[in-house]
Parts: structure tokens; sequence; C-alpha cells
């Protein structure tokens, strides 16, 4: 028997572009979303569910090893021991690549039992829809305050462009978000796209992490608004500034103040403006 293929970022879709000219019959490109079900092991407890959200499929591994570090369950790239596709014989073959554990080497930060139950969920529209209130949703574990230089304002309004650059799925589809890590100078760092804005931010904070670097820079950068919940990574993962293309909300700008983070809307090679 065939083992199931692994699902890759787009999939082919026959359509019918209807404009003045008349009808035209071609092939397109969709991006994937399809649902990825974080685990969590650690000695001495059994693999759990710990979270559900809709992603773009690639770089799962990161994914899992970010959203970690953002809900406060790890920090840093210390825990994580190893992380690896479930195998359970109970799986289906379409199951096996949307199940992900996260095994660590010793115990979670607090227990994720209690803010994270096993039918914990999100779309991929929304980082906090599975809290289990509102005062979970506002409770931000935040790293180390960033210490190192910050990008001055031509070279954050350069950010975006560069990031635009590898987004690659989103050439080929149009229906991704991208987020980036870059230094102060401009120089990225790394660069993941998802369906999920917050799906992209959790992408590069644990490609950081699985590679054994601090996820802690300069700024990241994210190609929507800047929503709460990616100010909440933001703090979690220790960056320094959060540039936005989009506008941010009033709770984003609020914390990001409160916090410390330097916080960037509407950013662009013309222009970009300061909140905080």
């Amino acid at each position: 028997m065939d083992r199931p293929r692994r699902p890759g970022p787009t999939v082919r879709a026959k359509v019918r572009e209807l404009t003045e000219a008349g009808e035209r019959r071609h092939e397109d490109r969709l991006a994937t979303e399809e649902p990825l079900e974080i685990r969590l092991a650690w000695p001495g407890s059994p693999a759990r569910r710990v979270w559900v959200t809709m992603r773009t499929p690639g770089h799962d591994f990161e994914l899992a090893a970010g959203w970690l570090v953002h809900e406060g369950l790890v920090r840093g790239t210390g825990h994580v021991a190893s992380v690896a596709y479930c195998t359970d014989t109970d799986l289906s073959p379409e199951q096996e690549f949307n199940v992900v554990t996260v095994t660590l080497d010793a115990p979670p930060l607090f227990d994720p039992g209690h803010r994270h139950d096993t039918l914990g969920s999100g779309s991929s529209a929304c980082g906090v829809c599975g809290k289990d209130s509102v005062a979970s949703a506002l409770t931000v574990s935040a790293a180390a305050h960033w210490t190192g230089d910050l990008p001055q304002p031509d070279v954050v309004r350069r950010l975006p462009d560069v990031l635009r650059e590898q987004q690659r799925v989103f050439d080929r589809t149009g229906g991704v978000h991208a987020a980036g890590l870059f230094t102060a100078a401009g120089e990225p760092l790394v660069v993941r796209e998802d369906v999920g804005r917050h799906n992209a931010v959790d992408k590069v904070t644990g490609a950081r992490v699985l590679a054994g670097d601090p996820p802690a820079e300069a700024v990241m950068v994210v190609s929507g608004r800047a929503g709460f919940e990616l100010v909440q990574k933001a703090l979690a993962a220790g960056v320094g500034a959060l540039a936005a293309v989009g506008a941010p909300t009033s709770l984003s700008a609020k914390l990001a103040g409160e916090a410390g983070l330097v916080l960037y809307g509407f950013t662009s090679a013309r222009r970009c403006v300061r909140y905080t």
C-alpha cells in the first residue's frame, strides 16, 4: 500500500475566469488549508492534545515549536527534545501528516491543561479563539525586554518590500500571510508564509528555536494588520519592534505601549506610522 503524500502548500483547481471579454477556463492554484493538531509530551506524561489550528502545510514542526514559545509553555530554545509527526495506529492516512507531537525534556513552565483543554482549537483567522476566558486571552507571557539596536525609520519602510520578495506561496495563490524576522540593519533572518497570520509568526519563532537560535531579534514584520494576538506573540518571542503592513488595533497599541514594544503600522516604502 502506498504511503500518503505529505500535503503541500498549494493545490490545483480548475476554474472559469469570467471577464468583459468572455470566459476562459484554466488551472489555478489555491493555498492549502488543513487542520494541524499539536500534542505535547514530557517525561512521565504521555502525549496529549493541546491545540488544533487550521494552517497551510509546510514547516509544521516550526509552527508547533513557535506556538509553545508564544503560549509561554517553553522559553527560548530550551525544553524541546524532539518534534515528529504522530504515528498512532488509529490515525487515518489523511491524518498522518496533520498531527505533530512535541516532546519536551522537562515539564512545561505550566500545566497546559490549565489554559488549553483537550478540545482547544482555533481557526486560521485568529490566534486567541480557543482561550477559555477573556482574562486568559489578555495574559501575556513576555520574554526579556529587547536591549539591542532597533531599526531606523528608513530601514523599517523598506522591510515590507524585502518580505514581499520572499512570499513564494503568495505569488502562486494570493491567499496567504507572511511574517519575517529581521536585524536592525534590515537583514532577513527567516520568512514564513501561512493562511493564518498568527501561524506565520509561530513558524518564524519556531524556525529559530529548532535551529538553536534565540527567537528575539530587532524587528518582526507581518504582511497584514497588527492585531492583539500578533503583539502578544512578538512579546513572547522577545522582539524589539513589530512592523505591520496594515493597521494596528486599539488593544494591540495599548499592549505594545505598556510592554515597551515599538509598534509600526501602515508600513510601506513611502511611510510608516509609529504608535508606541
